[in-house]
């Protein structure tokens, strides 16, 4: 009597999805670029930028006091550019609160900064922890990062070329930041435009980096989407 041993054959999960996802494609509508200090982002390298910046004992003040400088100069260039500062709330919707800033700075024509928003949001940030080290010689702190509540500012920005953005700094170490730009481009933005979050290509054929089997729907605000098969994809873009 001979006994046959079936054989599992693994499945990737690529397999599983073939046939059965699809790609709904309209435009790119944003981008989100997010920027940090390579060179910043552990706590021996926070010590020497600390020695580097003059000072001899490394500590929770001098992180403290480069903020401090940092949110003064945001209020002065503020101040002496006539730019309103907005408070930002948890429950708001950034967006819907800054639009009639960035309504009214492109109605301008000018490339500006619309408004500043000032929220309290959780970043990872440096906290410092003093040393149990003798009382009679310097105090040592170590620095470890952990997520708090801290303030960040929101550069709301309107664009000539390329319509609104944002730049959102926070204001403690190790200071990350966020870019934020929509698709919306040319002269041909018009204000409240950007809120569909589509280009309008008014002056000729949409770029070429766009799969010309989604073309047709990055051209308008409400098209009919572009559907590409997982399994197939389309000859166009060969979407996954």
């Amino acid at each position: 009597m001979v006994s046959r041993i079936k054989r599992s054959v693994p499945v990737a999960i690529s397999d599983v999805l073939d046939g059965h996802v699809e790609l709904d494609l309209q435009c790119l509508d944003r981008l989100y670029l997010h920027g940090y200090l390579g060179r910043l982002q552990v706590s021996g390298q926070l010590v020497q930028f600390l020695k580097h910046r003059g000072y001899p004992i490394p500590s929770a003040a001098c992180l403290q006091q480069i903020g401090d400088a940092f949110r003064r100069r945001v209020a002065s260039f503020a101040d002496a550019n006539h730019i309103p500062v907005v408070p930002l709330k948890a429950a708001d919707r950034n967006i819907e609160v800054m639009q009639p800033y960035l309504d009214a700075a492109a109605r301008t024509g000018r490339s500006q900064v619309a408004a500043i928003g000032v929220a309290q949001e959780p970043q990872r940030v440096f906290i410092a922890r003093k040393r149990d080290t003798d009382p009679s010689r310097c105090p040592q702190f170590s620095f470890d990062k952990k997520d708090r509540r801290v303030t960040v500012y929101y550069f709301y920005l309107w664009d000539a070329s390329f319509g609104p953005a944002f730049i959102k700094v926070c204001t403690y170490c190790p200071w990350p930041m966020k870019i934020w730009v929509t698709a919306t481009s040319g002269p041909s933005s018009k204000p409240g435009s950007w809120a569909c979050l589509s280009p309008d290509y008014s002056t000729g054929s949409p770029p070429a980096m766009i799969p010309r089997c989604c073309r047709g729907s990055a051209t308008h605000c409400s098209p009919a989407p572009s559907r590409c098969s997982s399994s197939a994809g389309c000859t166009g873009c060969r979407c996954r």
